[in-house]
Protein backbone atom coordinates (compact mmCIF):
# COMPACT_ATOMS: atom_id res chain seq x y z
CA UNK A 1 0.00 0.00 0.00
CA UNK A 2 2.90 2.51 0.50
CA UNK A 3 4.12 1.72 -3.13
CA UNK A 4 0.97 2.72 -4.07
CA UNK A 5 0.75 5.76 -1.80
CA UNK A 6 3.90 7.31 -3.43
CA UNK A 7 3.10 6.39 -6.67
CA UNK A 8 -0.11 8.11 -6.45
CA UNK A 9 1.20 11.31 -5.18
CA UNK A 10 3.90 11.11 -8.19
CA UNK A 11 1.68 10.43 -10.69
CA UNK A 12 -0.84 12.90 -9.58
CA UNK A 13 1.29 15.61 -9.03
CA UNK A 14 2.98 14.81 -12.60
CA UNK A 15 -0.33 14.44 -14.39
CA UNK A 16 -1.36 17.81 -12.82
CA UNK A 17 1.97 19.55 -14.63
CA UNK A 18 1.27 17.56 -17.46
CA UNK A 19 -2.93 19.48 -17.31
CA UNK A 20 -0.79 22.48 -16.78
CA UNK A 21 0.97 22.44 -19.82
CA UNK A 22 -1.23 21.48 -22.19
CA UNK A 23 -3.86 24.11 -21.16
CA UNK A 24 -1.06 26.38 -21.77
CA UNK A 25 0.27 25.27 -25.12
CA UNK A 26 -3.46 25.22 -26.46
CA UNK A 27 -3.40 28.92 -24.95
CA UNK A 28 -0.77 29.88 -27.14
CA UNK A 29 2.00 30.15 -23.48
CA UNK A 30 5.05 28.22 -22.96
CA UNK A 31 3.69 26.55 -20.39
CA UNK A 32 5.16 25.79 -16.80
CA UNK A 33 7.51 22.00 -17.05
CA UNK A 34 5.52 19.36 -16.75
CA UNK A 35 6.91 18.68 -13.67
CA UNK A 36 6.01 22.01 -12.06
CA UNK A 37 3.56 20.89 -9.99
CA UNK A 38 6.20 18.05 -8.60
CA UNK A 39 8.78 21.51 -7.63
CA UNK A 40 6.00 23.09 -5.92
CA UNK A 41 4.92 20.16 -3.06
CA UNK A 42 8.90 19.75 -2.66
CA UNK A 43 9.60 23.63 -2.21
CA UNK A 44 6.82 24.04 -0.02
CA UNK A 45 7.75 21.59 1.63
CA UNK A 46 11.24 23.45 3.18
CA UNK A 47 9.44 27.10 3.27
CA UNK A 48 8.88 28.46 6.76
CA UNK A 49 5.87 27.21 7.96
CA UNK A 50 3.38 29.58 10.54
CA UNK A 51 -0.51 29.21 11.67
CA UNK A 52 -2.25 32.82 11.50
CA UNK A 53 -2.94 34.49 14.55
CA UNK A 54 -6.62 34.77 12.81
CA UNK A 55 -6.30 30.70 12.62
CA UNK A 56 -8.04 27.70 14.96
CA UNK A 57 -4.13 26.22 15.26
CA UNK A 58 -6.02 22.64 15.74
CA UNK A 59 -8.78 22.57 12.92
CA UNK A 60 -6.17 24.86 10.50
CA UNK A 61 -3.18 21.74 11.28
CA UNK A 62 -6.05 18.71 11.36
CA UNK A 63 -7.77 19.73 8.36
CA UNK A 64 -4.71 18.81 5.69
CA UNK A 65 -4.10 15.51 7.97
CA UNK A 66 -7.91 14.60 7.35
CA UNK A 67 -7.35 15.33 3.54
CA UNK A 68 -4.83 13.58 3.12
CA UNK A 69 -6.24 10.39 5.22
CA UNK A 70 -9.44 10.95 3.54
CA UNK A 71 -7.63 10.04 -0.26
CA UNK A 72 -5.41 7.67 1.34
CA UNK A 73 -8.83 5.67 2.23
CA UNK A 74 -10.14 6.05 -1.31
CA UNK A 75 -6.73 4.88 -3.12
CA UNK A 76 -7.08 1.74 -0.64
CA UNK A 77 -10.67 1.24 -1.67
CA UNK A 78 -10.16 1.37 -5.23
CA UNK A 79 -6.57 -0.40 -5.33
CA UNK A 80 -8.82 -3.47 -2.87
CA UNK A 81 -11.78 -2.98 -5.40
CA UNK A 82 -14.16 -1.90 -2.36
CA UNK A 83 -17.20 -0.48 -2.96
CA UNK A 84 -18.36 2.24 -4.55
CA UNK A 85 -20.56 4.06 -1.85
CA UNK A 86 -17.49 4.23 0.21
CA UNK A 87 -15.69 6.79 -2.58
CA UNK A 88 -19.18 8.54 -2.70
CA UNK A 89 -18.74 8.43 0.95
CA UNK A 90 -15.80 9.63 1.32
CA UNK A 91 -16.10 12.14 -1.78
CA UNK A 92 -19.17 13.80 0.13
CA UNK A 93 -16.07 14.24 3.27
CA UNK A 94 -13.78 16.13 1.44
CA UNK A 95 -16.38 18.84 0.54
CA UNK A 96 -16.43 19.69 3.94
CA UNK A 97 -12.37 18.80 4.07
CA UNK A 98 -12.60 22.26 1.04
CA UNK A 99 -14.66 24.38 3.61
CA UNK A 100 -12.81 23.84 6.59
CA UNK A 101 -9.47 24.31 4.95
CA UNK A 102 -11.38 27.88 3.39
CA UNK A 103 -12.62 28.63 7.16
CA UNK A 104 -9.95 27.77 9.24
CA UNK A 105 -7.88 30.66 8.82
CA UNK A 106 -9.67 33.43 9.08
CA UNK A 107 -8.87 35.08 5.81
CA UNK A 108 -11.28 36.51 3.70
CA UNK A 109 -10.15 34.91 0.36
CA UNK A 110 -9.74 31.77 2.08
CA UNK A 111 -13.08 32.33 3.54
CA UNK A 112 -14.44 32.79 0.05
CA UNK A 113 -13.11 29.52 -1.54
CA UNK A 114 -14.36 27.25 1.27
CA UNK A 115 -18.17 29.28 0.36
CA UNK A 116 -18.05 27.99 -2.77
CA UNK A 117 -16.95 24.58 -2.01
CA UNK A 118 -20.66 24.34 -0.36
CA UNK A 119 -22.04 25.62 -3.97
CA UNK A 120 -19.75 23.33 -5.65
CA UNK A 121 -21.17 20.48 -4.26
CA UNK A 122 -24.03 20.02 -7.28
CA UNK A 123 -20.66 18.01 -8.65
CA UNK A 124 -21.81 15.01 -6.12
CA UNK A 125 -24.81 14.49 -7.96
CA UNK A 126 -23.15 13.12 -11.02
CA UNK A 127 -21.06 10.64 -9.10
CA UNK A 128 -24.86 9.14 -7.48
CA UNK A 129 -25.97 8.71 -11.09
CA UNK A 130 -22.62 6.88 -11.87
CA UNK A 131 -23.00 4.78 -8.68
CA UNK A 132 -26.95 3.57 -9.60
CA UNK A 133 -25.93 3.29 -13.53
CA UNK A 134 -23.35 0.96 -13.40
CA UNK A 135 -25.09 -1.23 -10.45
CA UNK A 136 -28.03 -0.93 -13.15
CA UNK A 137 -25.82 -2.62 -15.68
CA UNK A 138 -23.65 -5.17 -13.46
CA UNK A 139 -25.98 -5.89 -10.19
CA UNK A 140 -22.63 -4.76 -8.13
CA UNK A 141 -21.49 -1.47 -5.97
CA UNK A 142 -18.08 -3.34 -5.81
CA UNK A 143 -15.02 -1.99 -8.01
CA UNK A 144 -13.40 -5.67 -8.20
CA UNK A 145 -16.89 -6.92 -9.50
CA UNK A 146 -17.42 -4.01 -12.16
CA UNK A 147 -14.05 -4.47 -13.66
CA UNK A 148 -14.32 -8.83 -13.46
CA UNK A 149 -17.55 -7.37 -15.33
CA UNK A 150 -16.07 -5.39 -18.00
CA UNK A 151 -13.45 -8.32 -18.54
CA UNK A 152 -15.90 -10.53 -19.26
CA UNK A 153 -18.59 -8.34 -21.32
CA UNK A 154 -16.03 -5.96 -22.12
CA UNK A 155 -15.49 -1.98 -21.34
CA UNK A 156 -19.00 -0.29 -19.99
CA UNK A 157 -17.29 2.92 -21.53
CA UNK A 158 -19.86 2.59 -24.45
CA UNK A 159 -22.55 0.84 -23.34
CA UNK A 160 -22.82 2.34 -19.66
CA UNK A 161 -22.07 5.95 -21.45
CA UNK A 162 -24.71 8.01 -19.07
CA UNK A 163 -22.93 6.97 -16.06
CA UNK A 164 -19.25 7.07 -17.73
CA UNK A 165 -20.45 11.39 -18.81
CA UNK A 166 -21.29 11.55 -15.44
CA UNK A 167 -18.31 10.57 -13.76
CA UNK A 168 -16.62 12.84 -16.23
CA UNK A 169 -18.36 15.58 -15.07
CA UNK A 170 -16.85 15.17 -11.50
CA UNK A 171 -13.63 14.98 -12.96
CA UNK A 172 -13.34 18.04 -14.58
CA UNK A 173 -15.30 19.25 -11.60
CA UNK A 174 -12.03 18.66 -9.82
CA UNK A 175 -9.67 19.61 -11.95
CA UNK A 176 -7.22 22.94 -11.88
CA UNK A 177 -8.13 25.47 -14.40
CA UNK A 178 -11.83 23.88 -15.10
CA UNK A 179 -14.77 25.64 -15.88
CA UNK A 180 -16.54 24.22 -12.79
CA UNK A 181 -13.31 25.06 -10.50
CA UNK A 182 -14.51 28.28 -8.60
CA UNK A 183 -13.33 27.02 -5.07
CA UNK A 184 -9.68 27.84 -6.47
CA UNK A 185 -10.13 31.09 -8.84
CA UNK A 186 -8.22 33.60 -9.26
CA UNK A 187 -10.47 36.25 -8.33
CA UNK A 188 -10.09 35.34 -4.73
CA UNK A 189 -5.99 34.20 -4.97
CA UNK A 190 -5.38 30.83 -4.23
CA UNK A 191 -9.18 29.95 -2.88
CA UNK A 192 -9.28 27.93 0.07
CA UNK A 193 -6.21 27.37 -0.07
CA UNK A 194 -4.47 30.75 0.27
CA UNK A 195 -3.11 30.94 3.46
CA UNK A 196 -1.93 27.48 3.86
CA UNK A 197 1.98 27.57 3.64
CA UNK A 198 4.55 25.58 3.98
CA UNK A 199 4.80 22.43 5.23
CA UNK A 200 0.81 22.50 5.72
CA UNK A 201 0.29 23.90 1.85
CA UNK A 202 2.71 20.88 0.90
CA UNK A 203 0.21 17.97 2.77
CA UNK A 204 -3.00 19.93 0.55
CA UNK A 205 -0.95 19.54 -2.69
CA UNK A 206 0.14 16.08 -1.93
CA UNK A 207 -3.69 15.61 -1.19
CA UNK A 208 -3.87 16.99 -4.70
CA UNK A 209 -2.13 14.66 -6.23
CA UNK A 210 -3.52 11.53 -5.20
CA UNK A 211 -7.30 12.63 -5.77
CA UNK A 212 -6.25 13.06 -9.09
CA UNK A 213 -4.43 9.44 -9.22
CA UNK A 214 -7.83 8.03 -7.54
CA UNK A 215 -10.17 10.01 -9.45
CA UNK A 216 -8.57 8.92 -12.94
CA UNK A 217 -7.92 5.70 -11.88
CA UNK A 218 -11.11 5.05 -10.77
CA UNK A 219 -12.71 6.08 -13.93
CA UNK A 220 -9.99 3.57 -15.92
CA UNK A 221 -11.27 0.68 -13.71
CA UNK A 222 -15.11 1.29 -14.02
CA UNK A 223 -15.46 2.31 -17.88
CA UNK A 224 -12.34 0.59 -19.68
CA UNK A 225 -11.53 -2.58 -17.33
CA UNK A 226 -9.03 -3.98 -15.30
CA UNK A 227 -5.11 -3.31 -17.06
CA UNK A 228 -1.57 -4.06 -16.25
CA UNK A 229 -0.08 -0.81 -14.50
CA UNK A 230 1.60 0.70 -16.93
CA UNK A 231 -1.33 0.42 -19.82
CA UNK A 232 -3.59 2.06 -16.60
CA UNK A 233 -1.43 4.79 -16.37
CA UNK A 234 -1.48 5.66 -20.36
CA UNK A 235 -5.00 5.62 -20.18
CA UNK A 236 -4.91 7.77 -17.79
CA UNK A 237 -2.88 10.30 -19.23
CA UNK A 238 -5.00 9.91 -22.48
CA UNK A 239 -8.05 10.60 -19.91
CA UNK A 240 -6.42 13.56 -18.68
CA UNK A 241 -5.42 15.22 -21.84
CA UNK A 242 -8.87 15.09 -22.72
CA UNK A 243 -10.03 16.92 -19.85
CA UNK A 244 -7.01 19.45 -20.66
CA UNK A 245 -8.68 20.18 -24.03
CA UNK A 246 -11.94 20.57 -22.26
CA UNK A 247 -10.21 23.16 -19.71
CA UNK A 248 -7.87 25.16 -22.21
CA UNK A 249 -11.07 25.83 -23.90
CA UNK A 250 -14.08 26.66 -21.96
CA UNK A 251 -14.02 29.70 -19.55
CA UNK A 252 -14.10 29.44 -15.54
CA UNK A 253 -17.74 30.22 -15.01
CA UNK A 254 -19.15 31.90 -12.03
CA UNK A 255 -20.72 29.84 -9.15
CA UNK A 256 -24.61 30.51 -10.19
CA UNK A 257 -23.67 29.66 -13.48
CA UNK A 258 -21.27 26.45 -12.60
CA UNK A 259 -24.10 25.30 -10.71
CA UNK A 260 -26.78 25.99 -13.34
CA UNK A 261 -24.59 24.33 -16.35
CA UNK A 262 -23.33 20.79 -13.64
CA UNK A 263 -27.36 21.16 -12.61
CA UNK A 264 -28.39 20.75 -16.62
CA UNK A 265 -25.65 17.93 -17.57
CA UNK A 266 -27.07 16.04 -14.87
CA UNK A 267 -30.84 16.53 -16.38
CA UNK A 268 -29.50 15.20 -19.60
CA UNK A 269 -27.75 11.97 -17.90
CA UNK A 270 -30.55 11.51 -16.09
CA UNK A 271 -32.59 11.47 -19.10
CA UNK A 272 -30.69 9.46 -21.20
CA UNK A 273 -30.01 7.21 -17.94
CA UNK A 274 -34.30 6.98 -18.37
CA UNK A 275 -34.06 5.89 -21.80
CA UNK A 276 -31.46 3.26 -21.63
CA UNK A 277 -33.64 1.57 -18.69
CA UNK A 278 -36.61 1.63 -20.99
CA UNK A 279 -34.85 -0.18 -24.54
CA UNK A 280 -33.28 -2.16 -22.16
Amino acid sequence: MIGYLILAVFIGLLYMGIHRKVIARIQGRPGPPIWQELLHTLKFSFKRTWVPKTASPAIFIGIVLVAIGIWTAALWVVVSGGSLLIIFGLYICYKMVEHGVGLSPGSPYAKFGGVRSVISAASEIPLLISVGVLYFFTGSLMIGDIAAFQAEHGPLLVTAAPAALALYVVLLSKMHYSPFSIVESKEIVSGYKTEHFGVWRAGLEAADGIKTFVLLYLFVLLFVGPLPLLLALLAMLVLMLTLSFVCALTPMLAPFDSVTVQTGLIVVVLAWTALLVVVL
